[in-house]
């Protein structure tokens, strides 16, 4: 039974634990003419799968091993880090007794449920409606491909005022669209339209996502807190709500997030890795290496992986003398290495466990000698609030373990006063130097400065002065490299331009200043890796067609 003229392009994965359900599916797939179709019984090699290859349709049992969410899990990772297109079609297979746990998932793939026990006719209606979708939504995939957005938009907005088919599916697309060029109040208004028709979650969890980005975390925090009232188990209301708390330094209350997403998600890479992280910089050991170990046992081999767990792991290792535990984070990073080797974050990652390992080999003076060159890139346009984390966690262990380096504090204060711009990142760098009290306070008086700094400088712009604010600003911020130091110069350039003698000198100095230091990302690093924001879509590759058209190819992780 033939499903449509063109099934026979289509490449088909299933995943399902049972050998003889998967044996089923496949049959009844290629009785459909489907023309490739691949199998497999495990999460993780199912993940490998969808990781290197592309399929049009995926058919994904919701139960493994008495985890009854962990094929939709596996769905969540892969749209999160954009390595499952919206032109494949993701069809989740479930029993009756798990369906109202999990019916979030439907939201997430936006294809299908098929529940236990099924036809053939009920699977086949499925792939069809999923693929008409993929056709009656062609132009507005073939916009977003395009990079045709504003296109895009117009397309979803008529096709949602019109109540054309599929119009749930293209305002939430356009919604992701507007928020994704900036345009947060038309997107929060999108989602609130979109809720006077249907109390939808996800469209309550975009109207937060719009209110973060329209700087309103308050109220965000609100609709997030009512959202997991109702929908306690609707994961990526949590990961928004963590999200808000790392980036107000609130640690601890981000933890307590993350770690309930945990648990709802076990095999989640990106969740146990932001748990194993905020565990670490909280200095809650034990907590952090199960979460980091089992993040390296179930996803070190997945796109989704970020190395810096190594580190973190090595860490944590070296606290308790296993030198082959640290030797293994090693050879995991030499093997990342191996298959990227001008990767920078890479070497200063490999270049930090060395030293760890040179300790533990009781080879002080070279332990001495490797730290000190790792300190000569404080001041390197690269060395961003990460590598900033890991080498103040180094001197921190180090100092904690006996070693006398007399230009501890000297490399301190340069990290303090270059990356102390926002309270979120003063808590977290004085959390990575936290086992040394003393470190950790010359981190936070490192803010102090610059703030003491900004104040003066806003004192001369009060009194009449601007341009001795900006030359104030701009020195401060050129011997420090802060980044608040020389935007606020900025402004205050931009706001009395006129005013102030050589300003055209003065522009060019902070714009060669900010190409050369400020590219790097602001948010905290915790894991989070490329892709989707939470709840959001992947919408790149999205027109990668029913016809069995190749997707591109998804982006790689930090490795």
């Amino acid at each position: 039974m033939r499903l449509d003229r063109d099934i026979h392009l289509s490449k088909a994965l299933v995943i399902d634990p049972n050998p003889t359900s998967r044996s089923i599916l496949v049959a009844q797939l290629r009785d459909f003419g489907i023309g490739t179709v691949a199998q497999c019984g495990r999460v993780g090699d199912a993940r490998s799968q969808l990781e290197s290859r592309s399929f049009d349709i995926v058919l994904c049992e919701n139960n493994f091993a008495g985890n009854d969410a962990a094929g939709q899990q596996l769905l969540d990772d892969l749209r999160r880090h954009q390595l499952l297109p919206l032109s494949t079609v993701f069809i989740m297979i479930s029993s009756e007794a798990t369906y109202n746990k999990v019916a979030e998932a439907a939201e997430s793939a936006l294809d299908s449920f098929l529940i236990k026990p099924h036809t053939a006719a009920g699977l086949g209606d499925r792939i069809l409606h999923a693929r008409r979708r993929k056709k009656v939504l062609k132009d507005i995939f073939e916009a977003v491909d395009e990079s045709r957005f504003d296109d895009a938009i117009q397309l979803c907005l008529k096709r949602f005022e019109d109540r054309g088919e599929f119009w749930l599916f293209a305002a939430r697309v356009g919604a992701e669209l507007l928020l994704n060029h900036g345009r947060h109040r038309e997107a929060w208004g999108l989602y609130e339209a979109v809720l006077k028709a249907q109390a939808l979650p996800w469209a309550r969890l975009g109207v937060a996502r719009a209110q973060v980005e329209a700087n309103e975390p308050g109220k965000a925090m609100s609709t997030l807190e009512a959202l997991t009232a109702d929908q306690p188990n609707f994961v990526d209301a949590y990961d928004v709500m963590g999200r808000i708390h790392v980036d107000q330094g609130n640690l601890d209350e981000a933890a307590a997030v993350f770690l309930r997403a945990a648990s709802l998600t076990p095999d989640s890479v990106t969740r146990l890795q932001k748990v194993g992280m905020l565990s670490f910089y909280l200095e809650r050991w034990d907590d952090a290496l199960k979460a980091l170990e089992r993040t390296v046992g179930i996803g070190i081999s997945s796109k989704m992986f970020d190395p810096q767990t190594l580190v973190l792991l090595a860490f944590l290792r070296w606290r308790q003398s296993d030198s082959k535990g640290v030797q293994r984070c090693t050879e995991n990073l030499e093997h990342l290495l191996s298959r990227s080797p001008d990767n920078q974050r890479l070497r200063r990652f490999a270049a930090v466990v060395h030293v760890l390992e040179l300790a533990l080999r009781l080879q002080h003076n070279d332990a001495l000698q490797a730290v000190a060159d790792l300190a000569l890139e404080v001041r390197e346009a690269s060395f961003d609030v990460e590598a900033a984390c890991n080498m103040l966690s180094l001197l921190a262990r180090l100092a904690e373990a006996g070693y006398t380096m007399e230009q501890a504090g000297e490399w301190i204060d340069a990290i303090g006063l270059r990356h102390c711009t926002a309270k979120s990142l003063t808590e977290l760098l004085a959390r990575a130097a936290g086992p040394q009290a003393e470190f950790a306070e010359r981190i936070r008086n490192c803010q102090h400065r610059v703030l003491e700094v900004s104040e003066a400088a806003m004192a001369f712009s009060v009194a009449g002065d601007p341009g001795s604010a900006v030359r104030t600003l701009l020195d401060n911020g050129r011997a420090s490299l802060n980044g608040k130091l020389i935007d606020t110069a900025r402004l205050v350039l931009q706001r009395h331009h006129e005013k102030i003698d050589g300003a055209d000198e003065l522009q060019s100095t902070i714009d060669d200043l900010r190409q050369r230091y400020f590219a790097l990302p602001t948010k905290l690093p915790i894991g989070d890796g490329p892709g989707r924001k939470a709840g959001g879509l992947a919408l790149r590759g999205a027109v990668a067609s029913a016809l069995g058209a190749e997707p591109e190819p998804p982006v790689a992780a930090a490795a």
